[in-house]
């Protein structure tokens, strides 16, 4: 095995392991002003220590034992009796997201994430569709916002889906402790919560971008370009309906000739493999807004299957200069938030949560939040430090948060 005492030579990562600790601190301070009484303060910074720990099963008795806790009761409590406000500790998270990774092309992207469960007791669970899978399985589902910038992508809110079969069923909301003020609220109605919560905090990107789901419901872009004014790239389907003049059509009537000069070639940012290629092509739409914006209806065309190419449909709304090539780099972003989910949950635990009720659905999730951010701010501050020395040589570790914390310098002997 790698002598990993070779990795300290310059003291640059001596340094980032010193900005760690007390950065953590710091941060946890910043939260604890949201907690009533001290014991469930420090059960709350020992839960994130334990979550951004090596430890591979992120489950009670695990983490218990990850921070020399007999038995999981202090975490079990934290999740459920103690007094604390999740949706405080999340409004304080995100601000603290915001403040170290703002970028003057900042993105909110949206979308859902599934959690596969046994049994009917959970909050929220029924069959329904598990996008992991692409089928009906027994699962919850939670809607995300995920913070973008070139200084880094994270989780930065959440909301647990309550179907109908829960929201209007009494003794199942007795069961999961759902709050009386929660009533049933559509996928894209999450969305437009969070994005009002994040507004009213001064959160004002420079994009909006969602997939289909969030896309075709024309209640919530009608709201972004209405009530908010907010810039958005939204996947929509081939049946989207639009307005030319006094003509409507779908999408799919104005999708340019395969030999139009409107397609152009061009990269929409590097994937695992390159530069990810596409041919994009737009069309402007009407728009009811006449302020120097535009609606356009954006192409993209796969590369892969010339003879029958497979056609992306976006619906673009933004600054009437806004060029296309632009529009491309900002579409190429709504996958950052497929990165956020699998990390989380490969790395901190997000589905491996074992409570069943509303606030500890929802307390859970938020304290991974705060795991998260820690991380990408902590990553954005320590690795200009680190890639301006030597490289170190790669580490042979085990546990996946011990390799991401190795690869970056984070990690100590």
């Amino acid at each position: 095995m790698l002598d990993t005492s070779n990795v300290f030579l310059t003291g640059v990562v001596l340094e980032a392991l010193s900005q760690w600790s007390s950065r953590l601190k710091a941060f946890q301070q910043k939260l604890g002003k949201h907690f009533a009484r001290s014991e469930a303060r420090l059960a709350a910074y020992d839960y994130i220590q334990a979550l951004l720990s090596p430890v591979e099963r992120k489950n009670g008795w695990q983490m218990a034992e990850q921070v020399g806790y007999s038995n999981p009761y202090r975490f079990q409590h934290l999740l459920g009796r103690a007094q604390w406000n999740a949706d405080a500790v999340c409004a304080e998270i995100r601000k603290y997201a915001v403040e170290h990774l703002k970028s003057e092309t900042d993105i909110l992207a949206i979308d859902e994430t599934g959690f596969l469960k046994q049994g009917e007791q959970s909050v929220g669970v029924q069959v329904q569709y598990y996008g992991t899978t692409g089928h009906l399985e027994n699962c919850q589902v939670g809607v995300f916002m995920s913070y973008i910038s070139d200084k880094g992508h994270t989780l930065i809110d959440r909301r647990l889906y309550l179907p109908r079969t829960w929201s209007e069923d009494q003794s199942k909301r007795k069961k999961g402790a759902v709050p009386k003020s929660i009533t049933f609220a559509t996928k894209p109605q999450l969305a437009q919560q969070m994005l009002e919560s994040a507004f009213k905090d001064g959160i004002r990107p420079a994009w909006f971008v969602a997939d289909e789901v969030y896309g075709n419901d024309g209640s919530l872009w009608w709201w972004l370009e209405k009530t908010a004014k907010q810039p958005y790239i939204l996947t929509v389907s081939k049946k989207q309906p639009v307005v030319i003049g006094w003509q409507r059509y779908q999408a799919q009537e104005l999708l340019p000739q395969p030999d139009s000069q409107l397609w152009q070639r061009l990269s929409c940012g590097a994937g695992s493999k390159g530069e990810r290629y596409y041919d994009w092509a737009k069309v402007p739409v009407n728009c009811d807004r006449s302020d120097g914006f535009q609606r356009w209806l954006l192409f993209r065309r796969s590369l892969e299957h010339p003879e029958d190419p497979r056609v992306s449909y976006y619906q673009v709304f933004a600054k009437s200069d806004t060029t296309l090539e632009t529009m491309v780099q900002i579409a190429g972003q709504r996958w950052r938030i497929e990165e956020c989910f699998k990390f989380a949950k490969d790395q901190l635990g997000l589905g491996e949560y074992e409570v069943r009720s509303w606030h500890g659905w929802h307390r859970h999730i938020t304290l991974v939040l705060a795991a998260q951010i820690f991380l990408t701010v902590l990553r954005h501050s320590c690795e200009p430090a680190i890639h301006s020395s030597t490289p170190p040589l790669p580490l042979v570790t085990t546990g996946s948060l011990t390799a991401f914390k190795a690869a970056r310098g984070l990690l100590s002997d």
